[in-house]
This record gives C-alpha cells, structure tokens and sequence, in this order.
C-alpha cells in the first residue's frame, strides 16, 4: 500500500546513514569468513539497485528486521542472492496490500521453520479478487449530457462517499461498466435518479452485511476450526467455498425477486388492466 512504500521510502536517520559508504558497518552486522553459496554478492548499493530501491529503504528494512544483515569482509558487507529475492517477496507482499509489520510477522514465521509458501496461498486464497467488474470512467459533462439536469457535483460526491464512484476533478470512475448501464436503463425507464442512487447504496449496505456474515462463518468455524491447522489444506477448502458463496447469493436473490413478484403481480395486472379499459 502506497502509505507502508512512503514510510518504507523516507530516511529514518535524519540524513546520516544515507551518506555512508555501502561497506560502513551496520548494527546486527557479523563478520564471516565466505559467502554461504556460490551465488553473486552485492555492496549495499548494488543490491538497491538490482532490488530498483533506494538504499535508505534498505536501511530501513534493515531497522525493522525485515532484511538479514549482511556478510562482512572487513569493513565491507556483501549481501546475496537470498537477500535480493526477500526484497522482492516484500515488494510483491506490499503490492498485494500487506503492511511492513504483517510482513516482519510472516518472514519472522518463515526463519522459524514454518512454510510462509502455504501461508501465502491461504492469503491468496481469501484476498484474490471476487469481483471482475470493468470500471467505468466518464467526464461530469458526459454524465450530464446522459442525464440533463439531473446531476450535480455536490450529488456526486455524496454518492462517492457512499462508496459507489471515485470522483478524481472532473472524472467520474463507477466500480462497474454493467452496474451503470442497467442503473441507466432503469432511470431511462423512468425511475428517478435520486432513487436509483438511493437503491444503490442501500444495496451495498446489505451487501456488505451479507458478506460480513460469510467471512464471520468461514473465520469462525473453518479458519479457526480443524481446517485451519492444515495451511495447504485450508487454501483448497477456502477456494472451494468461493464460488458456493457466491451461488448461494444470486440463486437467493432470484428466488425472493420470484416471492416478491407474486405478491406483487396481482397489483400490477390490476394497474394495468385498468389503463386498457
């Protein structure tokens, strides 16, 4: 997350340690004798740029324990391979939403013994995306020339606040192209504006209630059950209960719009037989 990468990125040292050398001494440093493998070794410098990092950030992973220190030779530390390939494991760790303590965590578990490989796919297994939507992105005057007088900016923002738009100056991005156009099509049919808005953000409320209960069910009684002290284990049941969670919520869905479509049919037919006579 762009936060953890800015702190990750700022010098701690007020200036200091970012001045010296490559090979200056750092604390937790050990001399030895050779490397431990027969892979290439690279000065503090070097390793931040085959990482593409700056060497304050380096320091700074140093400090918080997320890179081992390096293998000393004199006044010189020569990091390896193992170091470059943790660096990219926590680049691609931040990417995917971590923060650096979350990490420290993992990596701690890992140097334990504990496979951080099977902790990863259970990670991907909950965090890999459940939504495929395209987003949308339009200008304010394309929304208004779509609905003539009925958007404002001050309407905007009050819908992006309830999470349904990213409003970025004069463009407007909704979370999903097919989301917008059948919210289109109903104000075309002639619903109002503000009501179709007002639908939308009492749908994600329920919505989020709704996967709140699932993600409370599966932490409580499979994560926190016999599943979860299995890791390899545990990321084949979370995969399978993906798509189950989601047919269990449209097979729901369309089974209430059927109940709520004879209560209302009726009323309807009446309505309109009425307008024929």
């Amino acid at each position: 997350m762009r936060a953890e990468r800015d702190l990750a990125e700022r010098d701690l040292s007020g200036g200091g340690a970012g001045d010296r050398e490559p090979g200056d001494r750092e604390p937790g440093d050990q001399e030895s004798g050779g490397p431990e493998s027969g892979g290439r070794e690279y000065r503090l410098g070097e390793l931040a740029e085959a990482a593409g990092l700056p060497v304050r950030t380096l320091r700074y992973y140093q400090e918080r324990k997320l890179l081992p220190p390096p293998r000393r030779t004199g006044r010189i530390g020569l990091y390896s391979e193992e170091h470059l390939a943790r660096l990219r494991m926590i680049g691609g760790l931040l990417d995917r939403g971590h923060t650096l303590e979350g990490i420290r965590e993992l990596l701690s578990a890992w140097e334990q013994g504990r496979d951080i490989h099977s902790v990863l796919g259970v990670e991907r297994a909950v965090t890999d995306p459940w939504s495929r939507e395209e987003p949308l992105t339009l200008t304010y005057d394309e929304l208004d020339a779509m609905f003539p007088g009925q958007i404002t900016r001050e309407r905007l923002r009050a819908v992006a606040d309830a999470g349904l738009l990213e409003v970025d100056g004069d463009r407007v991005t909704h979370w999903s192209r097919r989301h917008f156009e059948a919210s289109v099509a109903f104000v075309q049919a002639g619903v109002p504006i503000e009501e179709v808005l007002a639908a939308g953000v009492e749908l994600r409320r329920r919505l989020d209630e709704l996967a709140a209960l699932f993600v409370r069910l599966t932490s409580q009684y499979v994560v926190g059950g016999a599943a979860g002290q299995d890791p390899d284990g545990l990321a084949e049941t979370l995969a399978r209960l993906r798509p189950g969670a989601q047919v269990t919520v449209e097979a729901g869905f369309a089974a209430a719009m059927d109940r709520q479509v004879r209560a209302e049919i009726d009323r309807v037919l009446g309505g309109l037989a009425a307008h024929s006579d």
